[in-house]
């Protein structure tokens, strides 16, 4: 079995948020979704698991952040050209997120964007010229 990543992620409103991670490209896995939880499945190997507030509390005996106030947690999130990092983020906002929390990076061989979803979750869409970033010169 390949190893998978699951990023639980705390949401107010789940047919909201369900929405807005369909519009960034997620397809929703109804064998593990219900009316408190949602499997939004992103790759083979990443889905994020939206659960309402009630539901996530008992996971865990921390109070839930307030992502629109506390910056919990950054998910970069790799794309394959610069026009998709754009297109992402234009969706994001047009999904009810927010766009361009930061500004643009833009270093050459590396370009990112940063977006909100509703409840405040900050994604990091990026692109990398991973044999620009790498690449040494010989003098």
């Amino acid at each position: 079995m390949p190893k998978m990543i699951f990023v639980n992620l705390p949401v107010k409103d789940l047919a909201a948020a369900i929405r807005f991670y369909a519009a960034i490209g997620c397809d929703k896995n109804e064998q593990f979704s219900n009316d408190v939880a949602a499997m939004m499945v992103w790759s083979d190997t990443i889905a994020f698991m939206l659960l309402t507030h009630d539901y996530f509390s008992t996971f865990t005996p921390k109070s839930i952040a307030n992502a629109q106030e506390t910056s919990e947690v950054l998910i970069a999130l790799s794309r394959d050209s610069r026009e998709e990092v754009d297109a992402i983020t234009e969706a994001a906002a047009a999904a009810g997120g927010k766009a361009d929390i930061r500004e643009r990076q833009d270093m050459g061989f590396m370009y990112s964007r940063a977006f909100e979803d509703p409840d405040g979750h900050v994604f990091e869409p990026m692109w990398m010229d991973v044999e620009a970033a790498f690449s040494t010169k010989d003098e």
